[in-house]
């Protein structure tokens, strides 16, 4: 049998560690021949736009340096498959690459919306009788896919978004005169990565003092008088927020929307940096930490990277062992010590679907979170991956 496999959404840390672990599987199953890559996610399948896998990763030394590349090798795309009943031409297209390449099992790396492809190809080719598999494995720094305990990804850029609040932290902390800083962070309605900053206090930083997600209503009035009571107790007052939190009254301003229907996002960190000047009048500034938070492999986690590449590899048993239409997930069995398992779940259960970050985990004044969530965050930033250098820089795998 050949498989095919291909990468979509926004790119991370880890994704092509789950393709080295999908790779990896395959190479060392004598039943699987050819291993396709689908350039540029479900485009590459509807267009037959494949290359051989084994024609370009041929050697250990290319594994372990793409398993540590971030982003997507093989490129991505945020393309919605249109309802069956709307778009028989297009599916028509996939099941012929997919039988003309005699590929009898499909892996989708991605998030919610690329589960939405999971659920609406597996379900189109079970109507046509088909025994291609197909498989999702989960990723996104956002950890907003439902019934997995987290996904791969997001640890790397809580590991990142960390460190780089503590050096701001550090930064800040120089002078004598009062001052705001304020971190924009990814997440469009799950707060997880910037919530995810608290796992600082397990090193004894007291920053972020105030910590504001999409979960929770916010308004101007509340949030200079969160401001005003940090000011009273230190010089230099840290915040971190989601780039999806609004301003009570901002709820139905125009919105520019993607395929799926998600806002582009971006400007809240502005926006309360001149609240904060016009109502305040101390040193303030607004950090956005924008793409750098995807794909900054340098302080990857080794927890993330490894799980990665598992799950990857658990998806091409699950398709061995005649599973379709499942997304692969993580199960916790403990914090201390760590011990996760992976499993899988009907992909509809995920497709177009978000994860919040439970309320009970966020402060009762809706200004921080509760040390529950350090326990949560703590295990999935641990480790660090032996990065390959060359003049002072990392080295990346590029087709």
């Amino acid at each position: 049998m050949n498989i095919a496999v291909a990468q979509s959404g926004g790119p991370t840390c880890a994704i092509n560690a789950s393709l080295v672990g999908v790779f990896k599987q395959a190479v060392k199953t004598p039943q699987i021949d050819a291993v396709f890559g689908s350039l540029n996610g479900i485009e590459g399948i509807i267009n037959d736009q494949l290359i051989d896998l084994k024609l370009v990763i041929k050697t250990n030394e290319d594994m372990e340096l793409l398993r540590q590349t971030p982003s997507t090798v093989l490129g991505s795309c945020r393309y919605k498959l249109p309802d069956v009943e709307e778009g028989g031409e297009t599916y028509e297209r996939i099941l012929n690459c997919l039988e003309k390449h005699r590929i009898e099992a499909f892996f989708y790396i991605g998030g919610n919306d690329s589960m939405d492809t999971v659920a609406k190809l597996s379900d189109y080719l079970a109507a046509r009788n088909s025994k291609i598999r197909v498989i999702g494995i989960p990723k996104t720094i956002d950890n907003d896919l439902p019934v997995t305990d987290h996904t791969p990804g997001f640890g790397s850029a809580a590991k990142y978004v960390a460190a780089t609040v503590q050096e701001i932290i550090r930064d800040s902390s120089v002078y004598s005169i009062e001052s705001v800083t304020i971190v924009e962070i990814m997440g469009r309605h799950a707060g997880w990565l910037t919530a995810s900053t608290c796992v600082l206090r397990a090193n004894d930083e007291i920053a972020p003092h105030l910590i504001y997600l999409p979960e929770n209503n916010f308004t101007a009035e509340k949030f200079l008088e969160d401001v005003r009571n940090q000011m009273a107790k230190h010089k230099a007052v840290i915040i971190a927020v989601s780039e999806g939190v609004k301003l009570k009254g901002e709820e139905n301003k125009p919105r520019v929307v993607d395929n799926f229907g998600h806002e582009y996002l971006s400007g809240i960190g502005k926006t309360l940096e001149q609240l904060v000047k016009e109502n305040i009048g101390c040193k303030v500034r607004s950090i956005e930490l924008n793409v750098m938070q995807r794909c900054s492999s340098h302080i990857c986690s080794k927890t993330d990277i490894d799980e990665a590449e598992e799950i990857g590899s658990a998806g091409v048993r699950a398709a061995l062992a005649g599973k379709t239409g499942k997304m692969m997930i993580f199960k916790r069995i403990s914090d201390v010590p760590y011990v996760v398992t992976v499993d899988s779940v009907d992909a509809h259960d995920a497709a177009n679907k978000e994860k919040f970050f439970p309320a009970r985990w966020i402060s009762e004044d809706g200004n921080d979170v509760n040390p529950e969530a350090v326990r949560y965050f703590l295990p999935l930033i641990q480790g660090e991956v032996k990065i390959a250098m060359k003049n002072g820089m990392p080295v990346h795998f590029k087709l």
